[in-house]
């Protein structure tokens, strides 16, 4: 057994908020095709001694991208990959899926530790296993060593920010669902992390990332953010420091360029040239969003952390530019604010944003007052000390009568910072 006992007492916050999904959860139906998810041994020294999956839809042609699959806690490899929607659109545009496992034996709740020293730090414990699976499809499956792709749940969600932020050189881009941001813990407990989140500034973490390899001299990845905004286990504000982190670190403005209205009531924004994306689910709790049917955008099976709203895997893959290209390309409803120095043009590289629900928006309403006024007129609500802007989720600072802010109206319950 790798860990210490004492291991428990720092994983108080993650037991107690029953952080992700069960793993029984009710399996697919098996694609009509020969393809299996297969257990792989010998794929490396493996620190963190995780277990390695792998999915090679039938045909798969050489140079084909491949995806990193990580689940929550609780969960098993097979449950997460059978369930979350992801074998759909392997098996449609053909790339590969790296489905590591945890298990007890390394934490009791089989949850990915994102909070953990040496499994967060480049070339070490768990973060040094995950990257020993992909140099493994690589040197075997014949992958793309240039598209390579990450998205995790909740503690898996965690150690998603943690791959992407500790090899940079490997992942192009990626997906945090329900997730924290990279070096939330440590310092500051998993229970402050999940239930109030931690408050630093754009610059404060994306320093961190950098940190995490500092010779790195290349493009950082792309990043896709999911958040129920009911999430009582994690908490969104972790989605707003997600987006702080991710767009500092990718160079671009806190202000959305473009947002979109999706389906199941999802608030879609848009940050840089498609440089992060921030999915809002309004009123979904802690999970991944599944949309279980058989259209072109549905996908998964609705269970435990599992929640039936939107397909995030369909979102995420064509984000990820594995349609080829394919998908839908429409104009966004809304774009509220421009930041003068990004462009609202997609580069060439850039997959092309889902298709929005048109819907009527007033006209601008800008409102400045006390952040207590805000949240007592409805225009914001508070959580953790702080007033966090309805609809938008963006943190106005502390929540008492001192602090004053500036929001304008951009829809129906929906507010932004600055006028």
């Amino acid at each position: 057994m790798r860990r210490s006992p004492s291991l428990l007492a720092r994983l108080t916050g993650v037991v107690a908020g029953a952080v992700l999904a069960a793993a029984a959860v009710t399996a697919v139906a098996a694609p009509a095709q020969a393809a299996t998810l297969t257990q792989v041994t010998n794929f490396g020294s493996n620190p963190g001694n995780l277990a390695m999956y792998a999915y090679r839809p039938d045909n798969l042609p050489a140079g084909a991208p491949a995806v990193v699959l990580l689940h929550g806690c609780t969960q098993n490899a097979a449950g997460y990959f059978a369930n979350s929607g992801w074998q759909k659109f392997a098996d449609q545009w053909k790339f590969a899926l790296i489905v590591p496992q945890q298990s007890s034996a390394n934490q009791p709740l089989s949850c990915f530790n994102w909070f953990v020293e040496q499994d967060i730090t480049r070339g070490s414990g768990e973060a040094l296993s995950i990257k020993q699976m992909v140099d493994h499809a690589r040197n075997n499956y014949g992958t793309d060593a240039s598209r390579v792709f990450v998205s995790g749940l909740s503690a898996g969600g965690g150690m998603s920010a943690v791959m992407l932020a500790t090899y940079p050189d490997v992942f192009a881009a990626g997906s945090v669902v329900a997730g924290l941001p990279y070096r939330c813990s440590p310092p500051a407990s998993t229970s402050t992390c999940q239930y109030s989140g931690v408050n630093k500034t754009p610059q404060e973490w994306g320093n961190l990332v950098r940190a995490a390899y500092p010779g790195h001299t290349g493009p950082r990845p792309r990043v896709a953010v999911w958040h129920g905004t009911s999430d009582s286990t994690v908490v969104p504000a972790n989605a707003t420091e997600l987006r702080d982190q991710w767009t500092n670190v990718r160079g671009v403005s806190q202000t959305p360029t473009r947002t979109a209205s999706l389906p199941a009531n999802t608030a879609l924004e848009v940050y840089g040239n498609d440089d992060v994306r921030v999915y809002r689910v309004s009123g979904m709790g802690h999970g991944t969003p599944v949309d279980p049917g058989p259209g072109a955008e549905q996908c998964g099976t609705a269970g435990a952390y599992l929640l039936d709203t939107i397909c995030s895997a369909y979102h995420d893959a064509v984000f990820f530019g594995l349609n080829g290209g394919t998908g839908p390309n429409p104009t966004p409803t809304a774009s509220p604010t421009v930041s003068p120095t990004a462009s609202p043009i997609p580069s060439p590289t850039a997959s092309p944003i889902p298709s929005p629900t048109a819907s009527p928006t007033p006209a601008p309403t800008c409102v400045t007052a006390s952040n207590y006024a805000h949240v007592t007129a409805g225009r914001a609500y508070h959580s953790g000390g702080y007033a966090y802007a309805k609809g938008s989720n963006q943190r106005m600072g502390l929540y008492n009568t001192f602090y004053t802010s500036t929001l304008k109206q951009t829809g129906p319950n929906h507010w932004v910072i600055g006028c």
